[in-house]
């Protein structure tokens, strides 16, 4: 008998998302990156106890972090240690591209925005977008472009 391959998957199970960011922002370029954990924040992101919403990656002495992104510890979290959930987490990123990073967000005067954090091959991965900041007139046409491509949408389903 011939073994049968695994179904194994190769991760992508989203953990949160920040629908805020595609909002706020144009978003140029995306990037993935890696991240420094504690093991309680792990087993929170597990849960899918995360917050992205108001959070923000910020370049400092040439490392990146991950500024206000709420873990919420579990209850059944270990009692000899006091977790933050709003701790600063470093992210692990390659030196050229935290140099191309830092190149663009000083000269071009971009933002980097936190848009998904999922599973990768049982490591959580960050989705970092390189943005511009949305005016709000901005923010108005691109809602009309939305609902005028799923009025559209349903116009052709409906023939």
């Amino acid at each position: 008998m011939a073994k049968g391959k695994k179904n194994k998957t190769d991760g992508g199970s989203t953990i949160a998302l920040n629908k805020k960011a595609s909002h706020d922002y144009f978003i140029e370029q995306r990037l993935e990156a890696g991240l420094a954990l504690e093991g309680w924040e792990v087993k929170s992101l597990r849960a899918g106890r995360i917050q992205l919403k108001e959070s923000y990656v910020k370049i400092l002495h040439g490392e990146g972090y991950l500024i206000g992104a709420h873990i919420s510890p579990l209850q059944t979290a270990s009692t000899h240690i006091n977790p933050d959930p709003t701790r600063s987490r470093k992210l692990l990123l390659k030196r050229h591209e935290l140099n191309r990073l830092i190149g663009q967000t000083e000269r071009a005067g971009f933002t980097l925005v936190p848009t998904a954090m999922y599973w990768k091959r049982g490591r959580a991965k960050l989705e970092i977008g390189l943005g511009k900041g949305k005016k709000q007139h901005d923010k108005r046409t691109t809602e009309k472009d939305r609902d005028w491509q799923r009025e559209k949408e349903r116009l052709f389903k409906g023939n």
